[in-house]
């Protein structure tokens, strides 16, 4: 391990004065796998495979080239959804590879192989998870580390989480998943803003026992450094193609209900998940929403190569909101989905038309909002529907936090 440590401690320095807005400045929050000294010994002698893609960064170098350059035994690198360099549309199978730059094998665990095999760890001592997470029940990259850990538990292998702050982690809250609803966009009974990083996450799964049969794997979380869950975290690299910026991880929690509908959230736009519109000029004045409407607002989705394919209403004028200025939500938000539902049931479009049954209510977790909505019930009143669950789930969440909590 001496010749790793020595050329650590030459390759980090480098990499981190690459690129400075890795660091928050006003906290020094320090993602985990800048901890070098923390993890490198956990690594000596062993054969490694790393779950990783373009977020996994020490400073301005990826972790498979500064986990090689300090002497890991790397074997293999696993691609989640938008793959290894986040070059993948959503929902675009990633296919089985080879790393150009380092010549290791990429294999895909988007597409019909969502969980490792047993072949594929059979030369494998222990795997790294390092992804950066944004904090919404629906995001798939927790799904993938539930299925790593699950494979990992199944065929005897350690995992080791290296932590990164998630940057909606100040707060909890919305509708707590119905298992009857579990898919690969909602696995765990959590709400849709769970306020946990992923390390806090992978201990609750292995802690409460969700993996298949009750499993345990042998898990180590590395910590982030200087970061608590009262923090605002600002992402310095974007965590999949349409969450180009803060506003739009801002607003992912509370928009992403748009994809099980016939309403666009800007996929195929220079903005997607900061606008929201349809083909009908109607909705640039949606009900009751609080936002200053001064001029007709509209977007044309196009596709754009690796970023949104086959967009929803593609080359059609889009008229609705444009949210890019608007003040950053504080918690989950049901108020832009009841508003463009009613304005769609007042120009005649039915519900039948309106949702997509059955993903609306994957992404819901529970198949209550939707009839809820249909039968026009306050936003309180559907708010209290959840109360119960989601103190549940907040007492249960103080068992698993790693950093001092937002309360």
């Amino acid at each position: 391990m001496r010749l790793i440590t020595l050329i650590s401690l030459i390759i980090l320095p480098l990499a981190l004065s690459c690129q400075p807005q890795i660091m928050e400045e006003e906290n020094n929050i320090q993602p985990a796998a800048w901890q070098t000294e923390a993890y490198l010994p956990l690594l000596e002698g062993k054969r490694v495979a790393a779950v990783v893609n373009h977020t996994s960064h020490i400073g301005g170098t990826h972790l498979v080239d500064s986990l090689l350059a300090m002497g890991v035994n790397l074997k293999t690198i696993f691609a989640p959804e938008h793959g290894f360099r986040g070059e993948a549309a959503a929902g675009e199978v990633v296919q089985n590879s080879t790393d150009t730059k380092t010549g290791l094998p990429i294999i895909s665990l988007y597409g019909k192989n969502k969980k490792p095999l047993p072949g594929q760890l059979k030369d494998i001592d222990l795997v790294i998870f390092d992804i950066q997470d944004v904090g919404a029940r629906f995001y798939t990259y927790i799904s993938t580390m539930h299925y790593v850990m699950e494979a990992c538990a199944e065929q005897g292998k350690q995992m080791l989480v290296l932590d990164r702050p998630n940057p909606n982690g100040y707060y909890v809250d919305g509708p707590v998943l119905n298992m009857e609803q579990q898919s690969f966009v909602g696995m765990h009974p959590i709400p849709v803003v769970h306020g946990l990083t992923v390390g806090e996450l992978a201990q609750m799964i292995n802690g409460e026992g969700w993996l298949e049969g009750g499993k345990q794997c042998d898990l180590q979380v590395i910590r982030a450094l200087n970061y608590d869950h009262s923090d605002f975290y600002s992402l310095p690299i974007h965590p999949s193609p349409n969450l180009p910026n803060d506003q739009a991880i801002n607003l992912y929690p509370s928009l992403c209900f748009f994809e099980g509908t016939v309403i666009s959230l800007g996929r195929g736009t220079p903005f997607p998940f900061q606008v929201i519109g349809y083909p009908d000029a109607a909705f640039t004045e949606p009900v009751g929403v609080e936002v200053q409407v001064v001029d007709t607002f509209s977007f044309v989705p196009q596709e754009i190569p690796g970023v949104a394919m086959n967009p929803k209403h593609e080359g059609k004028t889009c008229y609705g909101l444009d949210l890019r200025d608007e003040e950053r939500l504080s918690r989950f938000s049901l108020k832009y989905l009841m508003s463009f539902h009613k304005k769609a049931i007042d120009l005649g479009i039915s519900n039948e038309e309106f949702f997509r049954e059955d993903f609306f209510d994957l992404l819901a977790g529970t198949s209550q909002l939707r009839e809820q909505l249909i039968s026009g019930i306050d936003e309180t009143v559907i708010r209290r529907s959840w109360t119960d669950d989601l103190n549940a789930y907040k007492s249960m969440r103080k068992k698993y936090l790693l950093y001092e909590d937002f309360e």
